[in-house]
């Protein structure tokens, strides 16, 4: 801690210590410089960086497709992989498509959707509830909290 110097003797200093001068706080009122090694100082950024991307988790979305016609059997596989995707920690986006006269029906799509969130309601929750975009019907579901 020097305290405040006028800049022409901080990079007076750097140079005598064979150093850098980075500025670290760029604030207009209080700039804030040190002096220091900066070729090091970036690789301890990056590797700081590379650490937080290694320790992040990626999460994948998954898709689950339906229709109005579903029978039970197909339905409750449906529902297995979608459980078997969020015990795994991906988001699960579940999709109905209407074909044809189904389009009169967007209410029945709704209950599917609602049947569908219940099954898996102890696994997962809904992220974005089901809405309709043109012909299919979205629903996303993502992991429960530990």
């Amino acid at each position: 801690m020097v305290g405040i110097v006028p800049i022409e003797e901080a990079q007076r200093r750097a140079y005598d210590a064979n150093l850098d001068l980075v500025l670290v706080s760029p604030s207009p009122d209080n700039p804030v410089c040190k002096i220091m090694d900066y070729g090091k100082f970036s690789f301890e950024q990056d590797k700081r960086k590379r650490e937080a991307r290694r320790n992040q988790k990626i999460i994948k979305v998954k898709e689950v497709q339906l229709k109005l016609t579903t029978e039970k059997h197909d339905f409750d596989v449906r529902v297995r992989n979608a459980r078997r995707f969020l015990e795994a920690g991906d988001r699960v986006k579940v999709v109905i498509r209407f074909r044809g006269r189904e389009m009169a029906h967007m209410d029945q799509g709704y209950e599917v959707m609602d049947e569908f969130a219940e099954a898996v309601a102890d696994v997962g929750e809904i992220d974005r509830a089901a809405s309709a975009e043109g012909r299919h019907m979205i629903m996303f579901l993502s992991p429960l909290k530990d």
